[in-house]
């Protein structure tokens, strides 16, 4: 059977019929899909109960595996990270983000796929960078391009938050360690499409490093707005086994933190990508 694909929105997104994700993936689906994420940045999957290790097999189909340093993840497939507000202080992720941009080779992309929900809320919203650059105006686009941005893991994992007990601090202290802040293009060239995407957001951007820090702090705060505005992003109202698969190259999300204190909990397994140019 055909992917049947269904576009959600003029920016980006869109809805992908017609396969089970938790077969083993065909060359010729393989491909339909890596198409349908460079058109759309976002596809969303109805109804594909999963377990880790087909999760992990199927986005490891598009490149290797990302192990996170701070979430706790599946015991017997590490690369599979647990979201569960049960566990873990996940308010990191009720802010407009691009995941793990503190790497030197920041992730090219997550399979997300939703397994305990709230009764109501607990959507995610995902904005494409795309759009946003190309809504600026031309001089501002100009002034964009060539500049770079500090990205910081301490951002979005203080240490307050982090390093309650001793064991936690070690980990915290750790991974800070190893896993220093940064420089990123402040717009970023998608390596396929060759379009270019605003790549700064809220939750790991610092500072943009050629401005004085007060014309850092303002051109940031302005990307900041202008890149989440609605006319850039697609919100999506998950049910049950649904699967988001996103490329992180060019989009941020935000999982909206308004169903407490009732309980969420999702895995994700993250692609590593390569170096933004």
């Amino acid at each position: 059977m055909s992917l049947h694909i269904t576009p959600l929105s003029s920016a980006l997104g869109a809805q992908v019929e017609g396969i089970t994700l938790s077969e083993p993936l065909s060359d010729a689906n393989q491909r339909a899909i890596e198409q349908a994420l460079l058109d759309h940045q976002v596809l969303f999957f109805r109804n594909q109960p999963i377990t880790p290790q087909q999760q992990a097999r199927f986005a490891a189909r598009f490149g290797d595996l990302h192990i996170h340093p701070i979430y706790p993840n599946v015991p017997e497939q590490p690369e599979v990270l647990i979201l569960d507000t049960a566990v873990t202080d996940v308010r990191d992720n009720a802010i407009w983000h691009t995941d793990v941009t503190f790497l030197p080779e920041p992730a090219m992309g997550a399979v997300l796929s939703a397994k305990l929900l709230p009764p109501r809320g607990g959507d995610t919203l995902w904005a494409s960078g795309i759009a946003a650059f190309e809504a600026l105006s031309a001089p501002l686009q100009n002034l964009l391009d060539g500049l770079t941005a500090t990205h910081d893991f301490t951002r979005s994992f203080p240490l307050e938050r982090y390093g309650s007990t001793p064991e936690d601090y070690a980990r915290w202290d750790e991974t800070r360690r190893k896993h220093p802040p940064q420089s990123h293009p402040v717009v970023r060239t998608h390596p396929v499409s060759g379009r270019k995407a605003l790549f700064v957001s809220e939750g790991f951007t610092s500072k943009i490093n050629e401005l004085e820090p007060a014309e850092s702090q303002a051109l940031l705060t302005f990307l900041f707005a202008h890149a989440t505005k609605p006319e850039f992003f697609v919100r999506w109202r998950w049910q049950e086994n649904d699967i988001a698969f996103w490329d992180n190259r060019v989009t941020q999300h935000y999982a909206v933190d308004d169903y407490r204190p009732a309980r969420r909990v999702m895995q994700r397994a993250t692609i590593l990508g390569d170096k933004p140019f």
